[in-house]
């Protein structure tokens, strides 16, 4: 059996060439990175959410964090069906990762909603991208990836609804940064209350 990021397992399932097999679950494995981060940044978020919509974002986020890390368990799952390993120490996740670290500590529910807005952006980006990339070699991956992307997009909206203004729009529209969505929302929060 070989790593994941390593190339052709020594086995995979039937009707799947094991070249094919190591560049799914190569990609399967940037997803599991994201996934084991996006679990452990929400509930960063849950234990560091203040202010006077702390109840609603607190509760919010555990369904959250508990579908997000039954994803990475069906991703990790599904790397190894695929004959590969699935890699899920926190080193590795740091030295592969392609997005910085969550950024805020203990701030008010509105400047976390805006930052969460902003992760999840990037993790149902990428999640999407790795759709289209296992779309012919490997329908199973696949259609689980797209039952992740759905569920990711419905808990994205969520956050959402938070961030919404009566027009329809985000208060964190044009956002650029972490930083600067949680200020953005933080602001639109203030002149609203």
């Amino acid at each position: 059996m070989t790593d994941s990021s390593s190339g052709k397992p020594a086995y995979t399932v039937a009707g799947l060439k094991a070249d094919d097999a190591g560049r799914v679950a190569e990609a399967l494995q940037a997803r599991l990175h994201a996934l084991n981060d996006l679990h452990l940044t929400l509930k960063h978020v849950h234990w560091n959410v203040v202010g006077p919509h702390f109840i609603a974002v607190h509760e919010m986020l555990d369904p959250q964090v508990a579908a997000v890390r039954a994803m990475a368990d069906e991703t990790a799952e599904r790397i190894a069906t695929l004959g590969c390993s699935p890699v899920g120490t926190p080193g590795r996740l740091a030295a592969e990762r392609t997005w910085n670290d969550y950024s805020l500590g203990r701030a008010d529910a509105m400047a976390h909603l805006g930052a969460l807005d902003i992760v999840y952006d990037g993790v149902c980006a990428d999640h999407r991208a790795a759709v289209n990339g296992v779309t012919e070699s490997d329908p199973a991956s696949q259609d689980m990836l797209i039952g992740q992307l759905r569920q990711l997009e419905q808990f994205q909206w969520f956050v959402r609804a938070h961030l919404e203004k009566s027009g329809g729009a985000l208060s964190t529209a044009g956002a650029d940064s972490l930083a600067d969505a949680a200020h953005k929302a933080a602001k639109a929060a203030r002149k609203s209350a």
